[in-house]
């Protein structure tokens, strides 16, 4: 409670004052090609080294960015957005304070058109969180809470549905707002850090957490992705966003293995770089930016 009082004077002093894009295999040559495509969807796991970050364009090219990796990857956010040609956010999720998911959305955030921002009731008090505060204030924008049960107006042939932090945890990455979208009978489960207990109260409130595409929780670490979860999403495809030779041996091998007998096929940021998945609404399409195993 005492950390969302603390939010909220933070927020009270700030208001005081069709189109997709495929990344393909061009390890050889050094270049990332894109090509486009009307009536898609496309969802892109950056690779930010230890971080998280999605970029999303819809059918209808309405964009969603969630996250955008630590405070050294700040320009490496900017490149991508110019990379693929991201002009204006129509969306933004921080999925909870951990500099490793929010640390590049100050500048994101400063050099982009943003339309509306999402964050759950939870706040740090680090330099990197007060710069995020600082920029959402510069731009007159407002937060809404992330939290379980919010549907969002993002396209109107794709649902956007936020199941979690399903219930309130002192614990940050708990607090981790948990995205599902789906376009036609694909769909997309985005989870932030969410571990074992937001994924215990996610079953819990009986939401349908069925999914083709499961967003690892946590860069693969053994305190997320609980069996009973990993059981009730039966992914086709999981998708790990770690960084090479990273100090805290994300992904977890007992992570792999328990993705690999429930028949989930496996890509990964420190192994292929960028993963892109484009869904027809029916089929998903699944490009990597260098090939790995």
């Amino acid at each position: 409670m005492a950390q969302w009082k603390v939010w909220m004077m933070g927020l009270v002093l700030l208001a005081m004052t069709g189109c997709s894009i495929m990344t393909m295999d061009t390890e050889s040559a050094g270049a990332t090609t894109i090509l486009r495509a009307d009536g898609k969807l496309q969802v892109l796991f950056l690779d930010v080294g230890q971080g998280g970050s999605q970029l999303l364009i819809s059918p209808s090219g309405k964009t969603m960015l969630i996250d955008a990796g630590n405070n050294d990857k700040e320009q490496m956010m900017l490149d991508y957005l110019q990379q693929y040609q991201i002009k204006k956010l129509d969306i933004v999720i921080g999925t909870h304070p951990d500099a490793d998911h929010i640390g590049g959305l100050d500048k994101v955030i400063d050099h982009t058109i943003v339309d509306s921002i999402y964050m759950p009731k939870i706040s740090s008090n680090t330099r990197t969180f007060e710069s995020l505060l600082e920029s959402i204030s510069n731009k007159k924008l407002k937060v809404q809470t992330a939290k379980a049960g919010l549907s969002l107006d993002w396209d109107k042939a794709v649902q956007v549905e936020m199941i979690g932090p399903a219930a309130v945890y002192d614990n940050a990455n708990n607090m981790s707002a948990v995205v599902k979208i789906t376009y036609g009978t694909t769909s997309f489960l985005l989870t932030g850090d969410a571990e074992s207990a937001s994924e215990k109260d996610m079953i819990k409130s009986g939401v349908d957490l069925s999914a083709t595409v499961l967003g690892v929780g946590h860069h693969g670490s053994k305190t997320s992705t609980s069996l009973s979860f990993l059981n009730k999403v039966n992914p086709q495809y999981a998708i790990i966003q770690s960084g090479k030779d990273n100090n805290y041996g994300h992904p977890d091998e007992t992570i792999l293995s328990r993705l690999k007998k429930a028949g989930a096929v496996v890509y990964r940021n420190d192994l292929q770089g960028t993963v892109s998945l484009v869904s027809d609404g029916t089929n998903v399409t699944i490009s990597t930016e260098r090939k790995g195993k």
